[in-house]
């Protein structure tokens, strides 16, 4: 007579990998959140740069073209300072505000978005508080 033997087959059960999707899925919802605010983090210290390099512009055009602290210079007449000869491109669809030489450039946001639950509008300084 011949014996029959089975092996066993190391499989895993339907249970088990259920506990690991429910683990993946729960570490998932923790990390996301972060990702997602180091994003916005990263974008607004983008705006928070760009408006610190068209101040510092501002001073370095008046400065060579000789121009008065109430001058206003245009976009073109800063785009020669930036890399590539260009204004920098909105990170999220910003707008600039150049102004005149002597106050701080302004970024505007948007309608419906927001940086890190601030709406803007944005200087080198940091946000401004026009009361909204």
């Amino acid at each position: 007579m011949q014996l029959k033997t089975y092996r066993s087959r190391a499989a895993f059960t339907l249970v088990e990998i259920m506990i690991v999707v429910a683990i993946i899925g729960l570490l998932a919802a923790i990390a996301v959140p972060n990702f997602v605010r180091s994003r916005e983090t990263a974008q607004l210290t983008n705006i928070y740069n760009n408006l610190r390099l068209v101040d510092s512009f501002k001073d370095q055009w008046a400065l060579e073209n000789r121009k008065a602290s109430n001058a206003v210079p245009t976009e073109a007449d800063l785009a020669p300072y930036f890399k590539n000869g260009k204004f920098p491109r909105p990170i999220v669809g910003e707008s600039y505000e150049l102004g005149t030489v002597n106050e701080s450039s302004r970024a505007s946001l948007p309608p419906n978005v927001t940086l890190n639950g601030m709406p803007g509008p944005f200087t080198s300084e940091g946000p401004l508080d026009d009361g909204f």
